[in-house]
């Protein structure tokens, strides 16, 4: 992690996640993960939008340097999700990772279709979460320059 002049950033993640379990896992790999982030976490594909956009309740969320998108999600799909963001000139240079247990060759190809970064099949396991972590902290984090705003 590269520390500016008033001192070390933090990395706002924002995780769009409507399973609290698999929330709570990614939560406890990035709590022990070495890298200064903050992990914000949102239940669906609308809140997702209203977040980025800072609307409503989130009127004062800061905006992420990385998104991790599952595919499946109530009230609005990630694929539509993907697509919204990648169409808004102001959000569509945040990177989106989807994280996701599909692993369809259907999906994954709508979702480079759609702009995603990378495709990631989720883990069902601690284990897999923290292995994942350290992949998106060592590459995301630590390897490429992620815009700032």
């Amino acid at each position: 992690m590269r520390a500016e002049a008033e001192g070390p950033r933090y990395v706002e993640i924002l995780l769009v996640e409507d399973s609290a379990g698999d929330a709570r896992l990614a939560v406890e790999a990035f709590r022990e993960c070495n890298t200064l982030n903050r992990l914000h976490v949102v239940p669906d594909g609308a809140s997702a939008l209203a977040y980025l956009r800072r609307e409503g309740e989130y009127a004062t969320a800061a905006r992420p340097d990385l998104i991790l998108l599952d595919l499946n999600l109530p009230v609005m799909n990630g694929l539509e999700v993907l697509s919204e963001i990648k169409g808004d000139p102001e959000l569509r240079t945040i990177p989106v990772m989807v994280l996701t247990t599909s692993l369809a060759d259907s999906d994954i190809r709508a979702a480079y279709e759609s702009y995603a970064n990378c495709y990631i099949a989720k883990p069902v396991d601690y284990e897999g979460f923290a292995a994942v972590v350290d992949l998106i902290e060592r590459f995301w984090m630590n390897t490429v320059a992620l815009p700032r705003y």
